[in-house]
């Protein structure tokens, strides 16, 4: 029988992908339209057919990537990303991008009432795939014996040798501008999962400022309630100005 061309193209695409990492962008529908030199039309086709195995899935602002279940990330304790990752059985990296004892910017400066701060700027990766972009600032005399080398691989909380008392944990959304965009492999202006935390000491001072930005369709952020509460509203939420 006759193979129609959406589906011979749907083919190629499963053997092209089947062994790709989850997360993995596919080309953009035009990329791939002039590459199979077939109308986006018969292109789409050719996609949904490959989703419906569940191989591949798309999400607005990213277009079509290699489908798989999510990294998670637990907002209950103060853990470690490498740890949540680990735990699910993959392989955790991290890579650093910019090392830098600089003067912080504004609101950093008003969190841990210091000016001069190290900035470490570093990729997370999930067996093999970013799935993260987290820039740190700590106190520059805190931050002063520490090398590249270091906080490549360990992280603050080992590397400081003060106790912790917690975390504030503030949950937002963003885009993708061209730089992170670039280390994580998503499309500029792609939604983000935004994260900053707040780590105090015993004492209740600001010791570590630190942002994370989680590509939105490879990342969850999972919270259990510790009681039925008499509201659909998530807890905490807050109206921002």
């Amino acid at each position: 029988m006759r193979r129609i061309r959406y589906q011979e193209i749907a083919d190629d695409l499963r053997e092209r992908y089947s062994d790709a990492a989850a997360g993995s962008m596919l080309p953009s529908e035009s990329e791939m339209s002039t590459e199979f030199s077939v109308s986006r039309v018969t292109i789409r086709r050719a996609l949904e057919l490959v989703r419906d195995d569940g191989l591949i899935a798309a999400r607005q602002g990213f277009g079509w990537y290699v489908a798989g279940d999510p990294v998670r990330q637990s907002l209950e304790t103060l853990g470690t990303i490498e740890g949540e990752v680990e735990g699910v059985g993959k392989i955790s990296e991290r890579k650093i991008a910019e090392f830098a004892f600089e003067e912080a910017p504004e609101r950093v400066q008003r969190i841990l009432d210091t000016e001069q701060v190290l900035r470490v700027k570093r990729v997370n990766l999930a067996d093999g795939q970013p799935f993260a972009v987290v820039t740190v600032w700590c106190p520059a005399d805190l931050g002063a014996n520490l090398s590249r080398r270091d906080v490549e691989r360990r992280p603050f909380y080992e590397l400081l040798d003060i106790r912790l008392r917690g975390a504030r944990q503030t949950i937002g959304a963003d885009l993708a501008g061209p730089d992170d965009a670039e280390l994580l492999g998503v499309p500029e202006g792609a939604p983000l999962l935004r994260c900053q935390r707040v780590t105090t000491d015993e004492t209740g001072c600001a010791l570590l400022v630190s942002e994370h930005l989680f590509p939105a369709h490879r990342t969850e952020f999972v919270v259990d309630l510790p009681r039925a509460e008499p509201t659909m509203t998530p807890v905490g939420l807050r109206i921002v100005d």
